[in-house]
């Protein structure tokens, strides 16, 4: 069986000395409770949890599924308990307002617990992380009332959210969306349609749902502008606030799944279902995109966690199996052979997967410092809701695919036994697949990035992200025990923004050139970014070491990180310019029926 531990200095590490979390928690409106002595207690409860109630936990989810029947899905052994130990520890409320009975604690602070929870046990983490955007939802454009009745119960946690968007015949394209809302004499609306692939839509682990479902009203102009949203309560609360009669919504099956077994995913059937519009008509799919942004960089945790338990795994397998002997001659003569750990090629997987961790952690805590920023309001406020946006895409999409990566890596280290069940490595893989689809395709975040956040802006939200790069590159020229690292970086730095002007140059001919490019795009824009904070990870080892530490083999790790980061992931972005810059005729020129001419359908 997996085991999993926080990787409490590492992200100690990321908090504390590389972004500084201390001085920007001091700065914050909120940050007041957020004391080093509050956030280190958070950490070490957070790691207790996870290792010992969801760690346990991830296998059985994977084997034993969810079960159906007759619309009652019922969780995997465990898991429900284990819900009850997350609300009686106050873990749903850390981050929520008082007003509603949270904490009111930063939210880069439970970004930290998530990046936990996502190791120790995805599935289980996705009931009540769905939760989040949903009150982040209400709390921004509910009205009051709505906000009184669902918002204390989902903030202690005995209630839990979904979002409800796609339908068995759209996915991205959400226009095409059928799901119907009549208004209803009391101000209420009739919800009616089908959902589908609607994550933790039923379970057994809260004592109510509730669904914000996107539907069109029927005077509702076509396409995505006509798009209303609506919450829509399992149970109805009745007088008292508590869940009462059944609403019209059910869950008419669950799917049968490559991972994330633990998880129910539901079709949602809502038949007349009674629901409340939240905002104002026609404007839902502005507010969901609360949610959305929310859930991607969610999905983004989703592959840092799985990337940091397939390494955890990896290095201990690698450490205690024994095959073969050192090519420069046995390492371990009293063995019967060296660890498999001596080998290059195994290392190689190992620093791959070392790499995109702890770099993914600075890239992923930096963005969650972004929306401490965009909450707390205030002058730095809209500049960094604009960093925030240009990064989303690349948190969600380069992530998962490293993410993805990783797993695979954790299964060829282990070999043939990699590919059985009971090691659970091919698990993480399963798992891991579908982080690169929901929430947006890495193809839709790669349009998103390119042709959305970038071309549209005229650049604009790249240069306030390439100018910090530039800055920090600038400030460290006359570091010469940094130049291996900051000279590429700035190199990359200013070719990121040529590329960005050829392919939008030649989008001006042809828009087939940004969809072309766009995926490319993304994964350059990825290691770039990754490469810049590696840069600022080997400046802050190297002054940890000048100055004198008792961790000396701490920092050197992650300078040796660093160096193989630059030297043998890097250069991946060679191969990306090229492809990027053959553009789009090769991928448009054979006509359609030219496909199939091999084969009959």
């Amino acid at each position: 069986m997996p085991t999993y531990k926080a990787p409490l200095r590492d992200i100690r590490f990321v908090m504390d000395e590389l972004l500084d979390f201390p001085t920007h928690y001091a700065q914050l409106p909120n940050g007041d409770d957020a004391s080093p002595e509050i956030v280190s207690a958070i950490l070490q409860e957070g790691a207790k949890f996870t290792e010992e109630v969801l760690t346990p936990l991830n296998q059985v989810g994977d084997s034993q599924g969810c079960s159906y029947n007759e619309g009652v899905v019922t969780t995997p052994d465990g898991f429900k308990e284990a819900y009850q130990q997350y609300v009686e520890g106050g873990w749903p409320s850390m981050t929520q307002d008082p007003a509603y009975g949270g904490q009111g604690l930063p939210s880069s602070l439970g970004m930290v617990l998530n990046e936990m929870v996502c190791s120790a046990n995805l599935s289980w983490g996705m009931y009540p992380g769905l939760s989040h955007g949903a009150m982040d939802v209400l709390l921004h454009h509910g009205t009051d009332a709505q906000k009184e009745m669902f918002l204390s119960k989902m903030v202690e946690g005995s209630w839990t959210g979904t979002m409800c968007l796609t339908e068995p015949h759209c996915g991205t394209d959400l226009g095409l969306i059928r799901t119907k809302a009549e208004p209803q004499a009391d101000g209420t609306y009739a919800i009616s349609g089908t959902k589908i692939f609607i994550s933790a839509g039923e379970h057994d682990m809260s004592d109510n749902i509730v669904h914000l479902v996107l539907a069109k009203l029927p005077d509702a102009p076509g396409g995505s502008k006509g798009i209303s949203l609506f919450v829509v309560p399992k149970f109805m609360p009745d007088a008292q606030g508590e869940a009462g009669e059944r609403n019209g919504v059910q869950c008419g099956s669950i799917e049968h799944k490559m991972g994330i077994h633990g998880n129910s995913t539901c079709v949602m059937n809502f038949d007349g279902a009674q629901g409340y519009l939240i905002g104002e008509p026609h404007k839902g799919l502005s507010y969901m995109f609360v949610m959305m942004n929310a859930a991607r960089i969610g999905v983004g945790m989703q592959g840092l966690g799985l990337t940091e338990v397939a390494y955890q795994n990896s290095l201990a397998y690698a450490r205690d199996r024994l095959q073969m002997r050192s090519l420069n001659g046995p390492k371990f003569p009293e063995k019967a052979a060296d660890p498999i750990i001596v080998h290059p090629d195994v290392r190689r997987m190992l620093l791959t997967q070392k790499a995109f961790a702890e770099g993914g952690r600075a890239l992923i805590y930096y963005t969650a410092q972004l929306i401490d920023k965009v909450h707390a309001g205030g002058e730095d406020a809209n500049e960094a809701n604009e960093l925030l946006g240009l990064l989303t895409p690349i948190v969600k999409a380069f992530l998962t695919e490293a993410g993805f990566e990783a797993a695979n890596e954790g299964v060829q280290i282990y070999g043939g036994h990699g590919f059985i069940h009971e090691w659970g490595m091919e698990q993480f893989v399963r798992d891991s697949r579908i982080t690169r689809l929901y929430e947006g395709t890495t193809g839709i975040q790669a349009l998103d990035l390119l042709g959305r956040k970038i071309l549209m802006s005229q650049g604009e939200s790249l240069k306030r992200f390439t100018k910090q790069v530039h800055k920090f590159c600038k400030a460290e020229e006359g570091n010469s025990e940094l130049a291996e690292f900051t000279t590429t970086l700035s190199q990359l730095n200013q070719e990121w923004g040529e590329l960005t002007m050829q392919v939008g140059m030649k989008a001006m001919q042809n828009r087939d050139e940004v969809g072309a490019a766009s995926v490319d795009y993304l994964m350059y824009s990825g290691y770039v970014t990754l490469a810049y904070f590696w840069a600022q990870t080997a400046k802050t080892a190297q002054t940890a070491l000048a100055n004198g530490t008792n961790e000396t083999a701490f920092y050197q790790g992650k300078l040796a990180t660093a160096r193989f980061y630059f030297q043998k992931l890097l250069p991946r972005t060679r191969a990306l310019v090229a492809t990027m810059q053959t553009g789009a005729d090769s991928l448009m020129a054979m006509e359609d029926e030219q496909f199939g001419l091999g084969f009959e359908i």
